[in-house]
This record gives C-alpha cells, sequence and structure tokens, in this order.
C-alpha cells in the first residue's frame, strides 16, 4: 500500500524479565560474534520490512523470522567490512547514496543535466532534525540505517570479487565439456524397481550416522515437530440453499425493513443498500473488465448504467452485480505530505491532538496552493518517511491502486495541478496532482453479496468431530495420532522443522498459527501434549499434536527422515547392486542385464548437461567420458540407478559463443555465485545467539 501508516510494531515486555535474562543489558535479542542485536534494531528492521510490505499490498504479519535473519547478515556484512579495514565515512555515504535504490529511481532526485542533488536532499534532512518533528527524524535515522548496510554490502562483495576472472583455459576447457557428447550404451538398475525385490528399512542410528558425516548441512535453530489435523467447518448443501435464498430475496423480492417494497434492482440509494444487506462492504473504486468477477468482466462492455446481472456463485458467495458509471482510468502521478495526530493509524509516537492536525495541513495546504514550488520545503512535516525521500512522490496510481478510498476520490474528482487536504485513516493528506494520463474503460459495480457460510449446525458438528477426535488421541502415540485421522480421512499434515517465527504453519495458513507455534515453543509444552484450537470467525476446529522438541544445534534425526532417507537407500541399493555385479564376475552389459532382468538402453550424454534417460546423471556422464572406447566400466552410483556402460564413441555438437564471450560469462557467473558463498561461510562459520525464544517464553509466564 502506498500510503503507509507510520507504526512501530513494538513487544510488550516487562522490564524485569529483561533483566532477569540479560543482567545490565536489558533489549539484547541476540549476538552475532559478540555484536549485540538490540530490541531497537529489530524493531526497526521489522518496522522497515512491514512499510514494504503495505507499500506492495502485502500482509504485514509473519516478518519476524525475516528481520531476525536481515539484522543477523547485516551484523555480518559490517564485521567483515570493519576487518578489511574499510570504513563508511559521512562523505562516501552521501557520494553512494544516489545509487541507493531508494533514491536512484526517482528521477526527481537528479537535475536536468541527471547530476545527483546531494546539496539539497543535505539542507531536507537538516530542516528536518531542527523542526522538532522528532518521529519522521527518527524514521529517517532507521531508513539510513538501512542504506547504510546496503552501501558496505555493496562495497563488501565489490572489493571481495574484484579478483575472481576466467582464465583462457578455463573458458577453453568449459566450452569442449559444453560440445563434446559420448554415445554409450548402458544397462541401469533402477531403485526403485530393485527395492520392490529388495526392501530396505532404513534405522535412526543410519540417520544419525549419515548427519554426523555431514554437520554443516543439518545445523538447525531450535524448532518444533508439529502434527496437525484440520477440522473445516465447510458450509453443507441446506447452508448454500439459505445463502441462495437470501440473494433472491434481496435481489427481487424485497427487505424487511421497507416491508418487501426495496430490493437492489429497485433502489435509489445502491450503496446504502449494500452496506445494510450485504456481507461484503460496499467499494466506491472504478475498476476494468479485468478486475472484475469472472461471471461478468466479458459482460460489461455492452451493457447500460443500471444494467444488473446475477445471481451467481462467484468462490464462496453469492452475487449480484449492478454497474453503477462507466468512465475512462485516468494514470495519475501525485505526491503527499502526510500530517498525523496522536491516537490514528499512523500516529505511534504524535503528540499534536487532531484539531492541530487539521490547522497544520490546511495552513500547508493553503501554501501550496499558492505556490507549488514550496512542496519540498514543507515536506518536513509528513510522517510518511517513504514518500518523503521521493520528494513526497507516491508515483503514478490508477483507480485499482490499493490506496486508501479517499486519496483515490481525490485523484479521480481533480485535475493536474489539484492541490487539496484529504483525511483518511492516517490523519490529513496534502495531495498535489503532477500529471494525469487518460487509459482504458473502468467500472463502477454495486455488489450486492451473501456469503456461503456454515450454519451454527454445522459448526457444532465440526466441534463434536474435533472433541472426539482429540478424546481418542489423547495419550496416544503420533503414530495412532497420524493413523485415526487418515482412518477418518481427516485433512492431516506433519511439519517437521517449525521455527519459532515463521509466522504460517506449511499446509495451513490460518490466523492460528502463530499461536499454534507459541504453544509448541512454550516451555511447559512436553512431546505428546495435544490441544484444540478455533480458528476465529470461521468455526474450523484445529487439533495440534506436539511430536518433537528440537532444540538449537545439530537436527533431530527423525525430524529430517524425509530428506535423506532416500539418499541412505540408494547408497545401500547401489553397494549392494555393485557387489552383486562383482560377484557374479559380469563382463557384459548382456549379462548384467540377465542378472538383475534390467534392459539395455542407448543414448548421448554430456558433462554439463547429463540428462540420460530423463534423469540428470552427472556421475554417468563422467564416468562415459573417463572409460575407454569399447570398454566395460566399473557400477556408477547415479541418482535415479545404478548404471553399467559402455562408449561407442565421442562427438562433437559446436554451440554458438566465442572464447571471449564465455570467459566473460565464467567470470560473471563466478563473481555472482561467489557473493551468495561468502555470506552463507561467514553465517555458517559465525557464533550466533538468539535469544528471542527465552524472551518470549519468560513474557508469557507473566
Amino acid at each position: 500500500m502506498g500510503i503507509i501508516a507510520v507504526a512501530m510494531l513494538a513487544f510488550v515486555v516487562n522490564p524485569d524479565s529483561l533483566e532477569k535474562l540479560f543482567g545490565a543489558k536489558p533489549g539484547v535479542y541476540g549476538k552475532v560474534n559478540g555484536d549485540e542485536i538490540t530490541k531497537e534494531e529489530y524493531d526497526d528492521q521489522l518496522f522497515m520490512l512491514q512499510q514494504q510490505a503495505q507499500q506492495q499490498g502485502q500482509p504485514g504479519t509473519g516478518l519476524e523470522e525475516q528481520a531476525w535473519q536481515l539484522m543477523v547478515q547485516s551484523k555480518l556484512i559490517k564485521q567483515q567490512f570493519e576487518k578489511m579495514g574499510l570504513t563508511l565515512t559521512e562523505d562516501m555515504f552521501w557520494n553512494q547514496l544516489q545509487y541507493d535504490p531508494m533514491f536512484a529511481q526517482n528521477k526527481e532526485n537528479f537535475d536536468a543535466k541527471g547530476n545527483f542533488k546531494t546539496q539539497e536532499i543535505k539542507k531536507q534532512i537538516t530542516d528536518l532534525q531542527n523542526s522538532g518533528n522528532v518521529e519522521m527524524y527518527n524514521n529517517w535515522l532507521r531508513t539510513r540505517r538501512t542504506m547504510e548496510y546496503r552501501m558496505m554490502a555493496r562495497q563488501l562483495f565489490a572489493n571481495v570479487s574484484i579478483g575472481i576472472t576466467a582464465s583462457k583455459k578455463e573458458a577453453e576447457e568449459m566450452m569442449k565439456q559444453r560440445d563434446q557428447l559420448a554415445n554409450i550404451d548402458f544397462v541401469k538398475i533402477d531403485y526403485s524397481v530393485y527395492e520392490k525385490k529388495n526392501p530396505v528399512k532404513i534405522t535412526r542410528q543410519d540417520l544419525t550416522d549419515y548427519i554426523k558425516k555431514h554437520p554443516i548441512l543439518f545445523k538447525r535453530d531450535a524448532s518444533r515437530n508439529i502434527g496437525f489435523v484440520y477440522f473445516p467447518a465447510a458450509p453443507s448443501a441446506q447452508d448454500e440453499t439459505l445463502a441462495q435464498n437470501e440473494i433472491n430475496k434481496l435481489f427481487s423480492q424485497g427487505t424487511d425493513m421497507s416491508d418487501g417494497k426495496e430490493n437492489f434492482q429497485n433502489t435509489t440509494n445502491d450503496s446504502m443498500f449494500v452496506s445494510l444487506n450485504s456481507d461484503l462492504p460496499f467499494n466506491p473504486q472504478y475498476f476494468s473488465a479485468e478486475q472484475l468477477p469472472s461471471q461478468i468482466k466479458d459482460k460489461v462492455a455492452g451493457a447500460s448504467i443500471g444494467s444488473t446481472f446475477g445471481p451467481y456463485k462467484e468462490q464462496n458467495f453469492y452475487v449480484v452485480s449492478k454497474i453503477l458509471d462507466k468512465k475512462p482510468s485516468d494514470s495519475t502521478l501525485s505526491r503527499h505530505i502526510l500530517v498525523t495526530y496522536k491516537g490514528n493509524q499512523a500516529g505511534a509516537n504524535e503528540t499534536r491532538s487532531k484539531d492541530e492536525a487539521k490547522k497544520l495541513a490546511d495552513s500547508i495546504g493553503a501554501v501550496l496552493k499558492a505556490d507549488p514550488a514550496k512542496f519540498t520545503e514543507m515536506l518536513k512535516y509528513s510522517a510518511d518517511p517513504s514518500s518523503a525521500a521521493q520528494g513526497g512522490s507516491v508515483g503514478w496510481t490508477t483507480p485499482a491502486t490499493p490506496f486508501v478510498p479517499e486519496y483515490l476520490s481525490f485523484l479521480a474528482n481533480n485535475g493536474k495541478g489539484a492541490t487539496g487536504v484529504v483525511e483518511t485513516q492516517f490523519g490529513y493528506h496534502i495531495i498535489n496532482i503532477e500529471d494525469k494520463k487518460s487509459g482504458a474503460m473502468t467500472y463502477k459495480v454495486a455488489n450486492l453479496v451473501k456469503a456461503i457460510k456454515a450454519s451454527d449446525k454445522t459448526e457444532n458438528e465440526v466441534y463434536s468431530k474435533a472433541t472426539r477426535f482429540i478424546q481418542q488421541v489423547q495419550g496416544k502415540s503420533f503414530n495412532d495420532f497420524a493413523n485415526i485421522a487418515k482412518k477418518g480421512n481427516y485433512q492431516f499434515d506433519n511439519p517437521k522443522e517449525v521455527g519459532r517465527f515463521q509466522g504460517q504453519l506449511p499446509g495451513l495458513g490460518t490466523d492460528k498459527d502463530q499461536e499454534i507455534i507459541a504453544w509448541a515453543f512454550n516451555k511447559k509444552r512436553s512431546k505428546g501434549d495435544t490441544e484444540i484450537f478455533t480458528v476465529d470467525g470461521t468455526g474450523d476446529r484445529i487439533v495440534a499434536y506436539l511430536n518433537g522438541i528440537q532444540d538449537a544445534g545439530t537436527a533431530d534425526p527423525e525430524a529430517v527422515r524425509d530428506q535423506i532417507e532416500p539418499i541412505i537407500k540408494n547408497k545401500i541399493m547401489a553397494k549392494q547392486i555393485s557387489e552383486k555385479i562383482k560377484a557374479a564376475n559380469a563382463k557384459s552389459l548382456d549379462q548384467i542385464a540377465k542378472l538383475f532382468g534390467a534392459p539395455k538402453g542407448s543414448g548421448q550424454i554430456n558433462i554439463l548437461n547429463p540428462l540420460l534417460a530423463g534423469a540428470m546423471e552427472p556421475k554417468v556422464a563422467g564416468a562415459a567420458f573417463g572409460v575407454a572406447k569399447g570398454k566395460l566400466s566399473m557400477p556408477v552410483e547415479g541418482m535415479t540407478g545404478v548404471y553399467v556402460l559402455v562408449k561407442n564413441s565421442e562427438t562433437v555438437n559446436k554451440q554458438p559463443g566465442d572464447i571471449k564471450q564465455v570467459t566473460e560469462a565464467i567470470a560473471g557467473q563466478n563473481s555472482q555465485q561467489f557473493g551468495q558463498a561468502l555470506l552463507k561461510s561467514l553465517q555458517d562459520n559465525a557464533k550466533i545467539k538468539d535469544y528471542r525464544i527465552e524472551l518470549f517464553n519468560q513474557t508469557a509466564m507473566q
């Protein structure tokens, strides 16, 4: 959402609990190689992510883990930056500012010759600092810290990757591997076919041994293994019929309040009728035909104003639609100054009253109507740091842009150059329309909606079913929990590594997900605990089972069984197959094919694109180019089976691209991969302490 609320998500924490946890340094959420991540830093990062999500029309919840990871990476980048003897000076910050995406993408930050307006932006920041608008200036400081980390990252990666090159020899070898093809005959003993006759059982010890050989791959943060069964309160056929009857009555018969005289067809106040009788509110915005419900989008172009469509079914709703107006869609370039007040959605730390905010907004509006050139000067009063950094601009919008309706209404009803004050849930906006462009036809539609929802009777049946289930599984093993769920054809899932702050449960996605995760991480929980949860507003029930508690460290073998069991099975089967081939003293592909009842095949394979018979087999490609022509290879442990092959010949299929192009491509790829690998290596080898779980458990017990 472009018009954003400047509000911090603050965790309510008792200072006493912080003292118990962190001694003389309360408010520390974690450490990275000894450097503290404070509550303030973490909250600032979370706030920035929430702003970005709102601007993009995305939900602002479930971002806690992303905020943590970004803080960890920022600390690692800063540490490495300083280890290299680099310093981000004040001059360097202002010199680099023009390359940061927040400023580089706004043409207003550059003059007619393309020069960055450094001094003008510096003056804006100085004016802001001296204006007394503490909230706005603090927002700038948050934004600056984020940009500083980006600048350090760019310089760090530029310095470490500058020496990454590719030689002519590398390029020649790459071109050779790219162009060479091996023509082979082979026998493949497929793992899945072999296992049907030779089943392999993987024990917990097998899993443990594999994990010990690959400790870095299985380093884990604290997690929980949670099983759950979802009992949706799905509307019954009777519930659907009830919704259909309700909308038919409102459409053609009439409302009870009007004694049957007013219906959706004859009403003279469509917005009021929808507001009083619909399950979804009236939306005054204009939409393109493509944005309208699928049942009517192809019909509106030829329909007249006042035409109705329906009733029709759209997902879980019955709908009747009426065309109220048509007009071409204008794209509008606008800018704004947001004035907030205490108690409104964007006035987190604001002290001014609503009346004071209105007077200030009207005063700014009057100044700008008289002299629009003073807009930049007035930005010091804006509580929207994101747009203020762009000269107040919110970019090009259309009636379909997810902005607050009052803002869009001003844009729709005023022309280029207009300035006005508009009140929304975020405060008072002083809006200036910079430009307009005509677009395609748009439609204002009133939608009368009745939700097809579960009745009380249906919800009670779901509650009874969930209650019976939890009674059946209490005190039982997890296998019993899963088997009873499957026997009842219930919706069962088992995410095995759920992080404390990941926000959503895979396979679920309800507003109870975070509550279930918090329940599972509570220190009072033990393996085998069960609980029933009710999804707000739906009547859906969720029965959760805590199947495993993973503390930070090496992964629980059972939690990663699905990931590594196939790998271990294949290795065991590959060893068995190889031993059988050796014991049979097989000297030809025909003998090996007969030994396992497997077919012979033939094909071409390439080192860089090792596709053979529909499977990617890099080890087979290596063997094909390593074995002598006409010789039987040793058994090759492939990805999907064990292969034995004979190379008949090698051919060259020349691909486009000269030595210079290939050299540059290798260097670019190596540089990109090195940057990613460097950050991963820094994180894998860092001493990272995360106190958030302890902190949240402590506050939950108060």
